[in-house]
């Protein structure tokens, strides 16, 4: 861990690159979607894993209508991309929960899930054409960096995912995330985690996913590194995180 004090390094915080080149997309239909409510576009994108070992059995279950379960995207380990459901319509991926104090999620986000068990590293093929599909979709619908959020963000009660292995660091390094190279004094850590946009949940939940996602180092009772982290995140997506 590099020295903490000052603010969150420019590679955090640079919006999206423009030239990476578009991802070959499979189209795979899915049945399970529908119209976003109210008239909402997509102003997030939520990360998962699959929880299973391969692409067929993922998409098998996510066309399934007797699973009623989606995700407009799927990216296999060897980087081959799956779309299921078109952009402009709620895939069923998010399920219950909230966002910076927002619910429906699934009305107002991209859904991309990542062909992986929960408990290995993550493929650099698959990460590559995640970046890509990634930068296509944040400029498409005006997506910043501090909008890409995982499943356990917006439901840490209930989901895991992406996990400790995912490597939000390398995407914010490639301009495509959020990752707080610095931090600074700590503060109250639950007020710094509802700054964030983490929903109510029981303390335990609600340290899990913040470590998952910003710590994945930590371990043990709350400390003096996890409310120093969780401070300067939040006062990196107050800074970057655009009205509702």
């Amino acid at each position: 861990m590099g020295s903490l004090a000052g603010g969150i390094r420019r590679h955090s915080v640079r919006p999206p690159p423009r030239s990476r080149p578009a991802n070959k997309v499979i189209w795979h239909p899915s049945p399970n979607f529908g119209p976003r409510r109210d008239g909402l576009q997509p102003r997030y994108i939520v990360l998962h894993y699959t929880a299973m070992g391969c692409a067929g059995a993922a998409l098998e279950r996510l066309c399934d209508p007797t699973c009623e379960v989606s995700a407009h995207y799927l990216v296999d380990r060897d980087g081959t991309c799956f779309q299921m459901v078109a952009e402009n319509k709620r895939a069923w991926h998010a399920g219950a929960g909230a966002w910076a104090g927002l619910s429906d999620i699934n009305s107002r986000s991209i859904g991309i899930e990542l062909v992986n068990t929960g408990t290995e590293p993550f493929a650099a093929p698959q990460m590559r054409a995640l970046e890509g599909l990634l930068s296509h979709i944040m400029t498409r619908w005006k997506i910043a960096p501090v909008d890409v959020i995982g499943h356990s963000d917006m439901a840490p009660e209930r989901k895991q995912d992406p996990g400790p292995r995912f490597d939000w660091r390398g995407l914010a390094r490639a301009g495509l995330g959020v990752w707080p190279e610095i931090a600074t004094d700590p503060v109250d850590f639950d007020a710094s985690l509802t700054r964030i946009g983490y929903p109510s949940a029981s303390a335990q939940d609600r340290l899990a996913a913040f470590r998952a996602r910003f710590r994945p180092e930590g371990f043990g009772p709350l400390c003096a590194q996890d409310r120093a982290r969780a401070a300067s995140v939040a006062r990196a997506f107050e800074q970057m995180r655009r009205p509702v």
